[in-house]
């Protein structure tokens, strides 16, 4: 039984991570356009609980990607330079998009882990009932 909840546990803390990241690539995706925006990227990190490491995931701190910011052409944008260039964001759309489809399907994949051991629970647990 234990066994079960522990992975009911672990189910749990994959999709905590994988929803904070769709969020975060939310806000990637809804900034591709501000000037000087660096996009936002989470590491996962091993779980732990009370000193000890789990087998669970949690989500690391997020940090900005510092690659190069896209150099946008616009002499008539405030913003621009004497060259009339300015500070675009570092956001790639595709990757963004390709991002969030990994982090959806596995979000799901842990929604169905998540499900089958709270059936394979339930199930033992009329068992020992009768």
């Amino acid at each position: 039984m234990a066994d079960l909840l522990s992975s009911l546990s672990v189910s749990a803390s994959g999709m905590d991570a994988q929803s904070m990241r769709l969020r975060h690539i939310s806000e990637n995706i809804a900034n591709a356009d501000t000037p000087g925006y660096h996009r936002k990227v989470v590491a996962f990190l091993p779980q732990v609980v009370d000193g000890q490491k789990t087998d669970g995931v949690a989500p690391g701190p997020v940090t900005l990607d510092q690659s190069a910011l896209k150099q946008v052409y616009d002499p008539g944008n405030p913003l621009s330079d004497s060259t009339g260039h300015y500070d675009g964001s570092n956001v790639d759309l595709v990757v963004e998009i390709a991002d969030a489809r990994e982090a959806q399907r596995s979000y799901e994949a842990n929604l169905r882990m998540f499900d089958q051991a709270r059936q394979m629970a339930s199930n033992l647990l009329d068992l020992l009932r009768h």
